[in-house]
């Protein structure tokens, strides 16, 4: 039998009823819903609060809650070392910084990659807490729960995405 580690891909089924299994941890032992976005939230105002404090200060936001590295931050270290155990046990390594993808529509600028990328990310990150809610938050715990907001806001997210695809890359061979 194979070490499952060494794998490049698993099995979608069991890597859901996995994210359900730790899903339903999370709300036995924190009480909480699976989340990502907080963590970063938390971050940016720490880092305020260091340069400038009013800013935090004065934010109706965190006197309900103080920003902190808490739990989310966890989920996020989790994230990072899971990927990087599962890129190092598979050997699936690749230092690919323009996809070939974006590179024949876009062109080779690992600047332009990269700006979009982090652009793109803010505005789904500012669109989530928009919502006062977040990606992982809607679409893992959310609609575990059955909440009619998480199914509309996956739909949605799903719905944009190909949309965006579509328009980003037309309907190429890769689409």
């Amino acid at each position: 039998m194979s070490n499952p580690l060494s794998r490049k891909s698993w099995s979608p089924y069991l890597v859901g009823i996995a994210i359900g299994i730790l899903s339903w941890f999370a709300f036995w032992s924190a009480n909480h819903p699976l989340g990502i976005t907080t963590a970063f939230e938390h971050t940016a105002a720490l880092i305020f609060q260091a340069v400038y404090p009013p800013i935090v200060e004065t934010n109706s936001y965190f006197d309900a809650e103080s920003p902190k590295i808490g739990w989310e931050w966890m989920v996020v270290l989790g994230v990072f070392l899971g990927s990087l155990l599962s890129t190092l046990s598979s050997g699936d390594v690749e230092r690919i910084k323009v996809p070939q993808m974006w590179k024949d529509r876009f062109g080779s600028s690992v600047a332009l990659r990269f700006t979009v990328a982090a652009l793109s990310g803010g505005v789904m990150m500012f669109g989530a807490r928009l919502a006062q809610g977040c990606t992982s938050g809607h679409g893992i715990s959310g609609n575990l729960q059955l909440a009619a907001s998480s199914w509309l806001f996956s739909v949605t997210f799903f719905g944009a995405a190909v949309v965006t695809a579509f328009l980003c890359y037309g309907r190429t061979r890769h689409v």
